[in-house]
């Protein structure tokens, strides 16, 4: 069975960091680009990161470059995300996803397996 479970979620201080992992069971990750994924209450599912199966190429939006990183261990068969700075807007339940395209891709129509997710909450 094909399986993404996230971890690390959890309740952080604004201004504080979490990462979050994303660990496949029954496949190889590295056979796979993955992307990272947020949804608030209210609001439609948004891309946040993702990286390419080939070189390692990653992408972020405007608005997330240089308070997230998507990095890869393929020999622990896990995707991270790691986030620094957070706000309250960063308040989420977080997804990851992969594909087997080749072309990189912050769109989530592009992805066929998800995880269940992990909330994200900011606040004092």
């Amino acid at each position: 069975q094909l399986q993404l479970v996230e971890s690390g979620g959890g309740l952080v201080q604004p201004g504080g960091s979490l990462r979050l992992n994303c660990t496949a069971s029954g496949f190889t990750l590295a056979d796979y680009a993955v992307g990272w994924f947020r949804q608030a209450p209210g609001k439609e599912r948004k891309g946040v990161a993702c990286i390419s199966r080939t070189d390692g190429t990653t992408y972020s939006p405007d608005s997330m470059k240089g308070r997230f990183t998507i990095s890869r261990d393929n020999a622990k068969n896990t995707v991270y995300l790691q986030m620094n700075n957070l706000e309250a807007d960063d308040t989420a339940v977080y997804y990851c996803a992969a594909t087997r395209w080749a072309q990189i891709s912050i769109a989530a129509r592009a992805y066929d397996l998800w995880g269940q997710g992990t909330q994200v909450t900011v606040s004092s």
